[in-house]
């Protein structure tokens, strides 16, 4: 557009010329033929429009958005619309309290209150993509700027109205993945009826007050010391089982060896004995006294 008007400034100067009398009347044509050519150059630039991949792009003619859409390539559109070029790939807010890992610079973490009154701090991504078919619609209702009047806003909306519902602990431990499903259902509703689509949502850090952190850290370590305690109660009872098990075998051994010696065993494992000693290569002496255990006497030394 601004060539077209370029040429028509150069197109309105070369008839001015020639309708001087002075000499330089004789260039009135040269400068018309020039504003000529760059009129027709803007046309035919204004005329052919590409459209990068990943992107959409959106006509309006005097301010009325078209409903068609141009997709990625090269499209021949008329010289007076204009054509916003919108992005269908899947994009990433983040609102993090890490200064510059976000898009707002400094601190953009999320600060809400729970169930028990208690002010926690969210980090949050929220992925998400342009829905092609409703680019007009979204241009014509919201803007081009629609991250800074849908994305952020809505999403953190949504993410103060569902924590009230659950107690700073529970969001930090155990209820913590439902907390991140009811944020994704309740914002991928609304991102829908603008013409966006909700992807993913992403609950990366959720930061408790310090005080309610050192009850935390607290119960953590005395569960780990009773945990320590019963762990060595049960290894004391387990030996002192061992222990008692193994008396009970010793006893019962005791017991069945006093039940099964009789004097006619004792008197037939003392013949064996005394066999095994005659065959034996040593030179022994066995003195048979009146009891009847004998002494056995050795002759080698």
């Amino acid at each position: 557009m601004a060539i077209i008007i370029v040429g028509l400034i150069v197109l309105i100067i070369g008839i001015a010329i020639s309708r001087n009398t002075s000499p330089i009347q004789r260039y009135g044509g040269p400068v018309k033929l020039v504003g000529l050519g760059v009129i027709v150059l803007g046309l035919l630039m204004a005329s052919v429009v590409q459209i990068d991949a990943g992107q959409v792009g959106v006509k309006s003619l005097f301010g009325k958005v078209q409903n068609d859409v141009l997709k990625s390539g090269i499209h021949m559109i008329n010289p007076l619309m204009e054509v916003s070029r919108l992005d269908i790939k899947t994009q990433n807010y983040t609102m993090s309290g890490v200064h510059d890992e976000g898009l707002k610079m400094g601190d953009d973490a999320i600060r809400v209150l729970t169930a028990d009154g208690l002010e926690v701090t969210i980090d949050l991504t929220v992925l998400f993509r342009l829905t092609e078919a409703d680019a007009p619609r979204l241009v014509r209702e919201t803007g081009v700027n629609y991250v800074d009047k849908i994305v952020r806003p809505l999403t953190r909306t949504k993410i103060r109205d569902n924590s009230v519902y659950y107690e700073a602990v529970s969001l930090y431990s155990t209820k913590r993945d439902e907390f991140q499903n009811r944020i994704f259902k309740s914002i991928e509703d609304d991102f829908k009826k603008r013409g966006l689509f909700l992807e993913q949502l992403l609950v990366r850090n959720i930061t408790l007050p310090q005080s309610v952190k050192a009850t935390i850290e607290g119960k953590i370590n005395a569960e780990q010391e009773a945990q320590k305690m019963q762990f060595v109660l049960q290894k004391e009872k387990q030996e002192a089982e061992r222990k008692r098990v193994e008396a009970q075998g010793i006893a019962d051994y005791q017991h069945i060896i006093n039940q099964g010696l009789t004097d006619q065993q004792l008197q037939y494992e003392q013949i064996k004995a005394l066999k095994e000693i005659a065959l034996s290569q040593n030179a022994k002496i066995v003195v048979m006294g009146k009891g009847n255990t004998p002494l056995i006497l050795d002759t080698k030394n």
